[in-house]
C-alpha cells in the first residue's frame, strides 16, 4: 500500500515536469534561437509628476482649552489682537501701559485665556513634491518564449529631494480674561495666523533614500534573428520603500520652535508662546514616510547588435503615492504636534542601457 502511494505521488509530481518541458511557453530548449536570460545596465531618470498635497496638522492643545497667560509682552498683545474686536477698557489699559514705557503685561494682570484653532487645521497651498533624480538602473529579464518575458527592475537607490511648497500657519484664536484685583475687566479677543515655517525658504524641505524595485510581464514584438529592432510593452507592480528620511535643519528649527509654543501653552505660559520664548521642553522632530505599492506600465524597445549584445530604451509610468508624517514631541509632554501630508509621486521613468543575453 505504501509503495502504491509512493508511486502515485511520484507520478503526480512528474506530470507538471513533463508538461513544463513539452510546453512551448516554458521549454528549456532554445527552439527558435532566442536566449533565455538577459541583463542590462544603464541610466534611469525618474521624473515625478505629482502635485503637492496640503499638510494636515494636529496639536495637543484642544479647542476650548484654558491656560494661564503668564507674563506677555505688550507688543505680543497688540500684534495678536482680533482686528474685529471693539476697543474696551482692557485694551485701553494695555495702551496706557505701552505709553508709560512698560514692555510687559505681568502675570498678575494677564489672567487666563481660552484657546481655539490649534487642535487641527489644514494648510491649503502647502505640501511636498519629489524632485527629479538620475541613478544607475539594472534590469534582468527571463524569457518564457521569444515574445513573453518577466522583468525585474532595480537600481542604486537614489537620494530624493522633497521640495516644500507654501507656508505653514497656525490659526491661533483666544479669549483672554485679564485680572485686576476686585475689578472684573472685559475680555480681550485675540486672533492671528502664526507663521510656523516657510517650506520654500531653505531649499529642499526634506530628503529620503528611495528603494523602488518593480516587476512586470512584457510582450516583445518581432522575432529573434529576424528583427533587430523589437518594441515591447509591459505591465506590473512597483514597491516603494523610503529610509534615511531627513528634514532640512532650518525647517527643523522652525518646527522645534513651534513645539516650544505648544509646550508653553500646556505649561500655563500662553504669553511666552506668543512671545516665541523657549519652553522647558526638550523638543525633537521625527519624520517618517510610508511604504507603497503601485501599478507600473512600460513602453520600450531593444536593438540587437548581435545575438548576445543589445541596446534597450524604455519609458515607464507608475501611479505611486504615499504620505509623510512629521511629529514634534517631548519626553514630558509626549506628542505636541503631528503634521501629515500625502505625497503624489506618479513618476515617469526613462531608461537607456546596454545589455547582454545568455
Amino acid at each position: 500500500m505504501k509503495k502504491t502511494l509512493l508511486c502515485m505521488a511520484t507520478s503526480m509530481l512528474a506530470v507538471p515536469m513533463i508538461s513544463h518541458a513539452d510546453s512551448p511557453y516554458f521549454s528549456l530548449h532554445d527552439g527558435d534561437g532566442f536566449k533565455r536570460f538577459s541583463v542590462s545596465v544603464g541610466a534611469l531618470h525618474v521624473m515625478p509628476q505629482g502635485k503637492a498635497q496640503p499638510f494636515k496638522v494636529n496639536t495637543s492643545v484642544k479647542n476650548g482649552e484654558k491656560a494661564a497667560v503668564g507674563d506677555i509682552s505688550i507688543d505680543a498683545v497688540k500684534a495678536n489682537l482680533d482686528p474685529e474686536m471693539s476697543p474696551n477698557i482692557s485694551t485701553w489699559f494695555v495702551g496706557v501701559l505701552d505709553k508709560l514705557g512698560s514692555d510687559t503685561l505681568p502675570a498678575a494682570l494677564s489672567g487666563t485665556a481660552e484657546i481655539n484653532g490649534l487642535e487641527s487645521w489644514d494648510n491649503q497651498g502647502t505640501g511636498l513634491e519629489a524632485d527629479d533624480v538620475t541613478t544607475l538602473g539594472i534590469m534582468t529579464n527571463y524569457f518564457f518564449t521569444d515574445h513573453v518575458s518577466f522583468e525585474m527592475k532595480a537600481g542604486i537607490p537614489p537620494k530624493v529631494d522633497l521640495m516644500g511648497k507654501g507656508k505653514i500657519y497656525a490659526p491661533f484664536a483666544a479669549i483672554a480674561t485679564p485680572e485686576l484685583g476686585i475689578i472684573d475687566l472685559p475680555q480681550i479677543a485675540m486672533k492671528n495666523s502664526l507663521l510656523i515655517t516657510d517650506l520654500e525658504a531653505y531649499g529642499p524641505a526634506a530628503s529620503a533614500r528611495a528603494w523602488t524595485p518593480a516587476a512586470e510581464f512584457q510582450y516583445h514584438f518581432g522575432k529573434t534573428g529576424i528583427n533587430k529592432f523589437r518594441p515591447y510593452v509591459g505591465l506590473g507592480m512597483m514597491y516603494a520603500y523610503f529610509n534615511e528620511v531627513e528634514i532640512n535643519p532650518r525647517t527643523e528649527q522652525d518646527l522645534i520652535a513651534a513645539g516650544h509654543m505648544i509646550a508653553n501653552i500646556k505649561d500655563g505660559k500662553a504669553g511666552a508662546a506668543l512671545d516665541g520664548k523657549p519652553s522647558n521642553a526638550n523638543t525633537k522632530v521625527d519624520v517618517d514616510a510610508s511604504d507603497a505599492f503601485a501599478p507600473i506600465a512600460t513602453l520600450g524597445f531593444t536593438y540587437d547588435f548581435n545575438d548576445k549584445w543589445f541596446a534597450v530604451g524604455s519609458v515607464s509610468y507608475a501611479h505611486l503615492s504615499g504620505d509623510t508624517t512629521i511629529t514634534v514631541s517631548d519626553d514630558t509632554h509626549g506628542e505636541l504636534i503631528r503634521s501629515k501630508a500625502d505625497i503624489e509621486i506618479n513618476p515617469i521613468l526613462a531608461y537607456a542601457g546596454v545589455g547582454m543575453r545568455f
